[in-house]
């Protein structure tokens, strides 16, 4: 939670910079799968719309000032941009200019603050 109090203030902050988008992918910790202690209960999404409900959960918990797409079931977005269970990207004119590592550990917004700082005059 908080990394996403900290990504609104840089959505805040950048957004004559960028356009930020959250793209909602298979459940990290479904209950029936890797399930967390004191973790959101959510299972493995079996269908589209179990998956829409996860996200519109998600924005009820932590509303976001930005796009939410929403991955099918097949994950195509997540094995793309190999997501699981979240990940940084910027893309600059269709090309990726930034690229995170994996979450939750190689999430870092600083890295990404610092590049929309770099690139704010351009």
């Amino acid at each position: 939670m908080a990394n996403l109090r900290r990504f609104r203030k840089i959505m805040e902050n950048f957004s004559e910079v960028a356009d930020f988008v959250t793209v909602y992918i298979t459940e990290a910790h479904p209950t029936d799968g890797w399930a967390l202690k004191g973790n959101v209960e959510i299972a493995n999404h079996k269908t589209l719309e179990e998956r829409v409900a996860a996200a519109q959960m998600m924005l009820t918990m932590e509303p976001l000032d930005c796009p939410v797409l929403v991955d099918m079931l097949t994950d195509e977005a997540n094995t793309a941009y190999a997501a699981l269970p979240e990940r940084l990207y910027i893309i600059q004119d269709s090309v990726i200019v930034y690229k995170g590592k994996e979450g939750p550990l190689g999430y870092k917004l600083r890295a990404v603050e610092e590049w929309l700082k770099k690139h704010k005059g351009n």
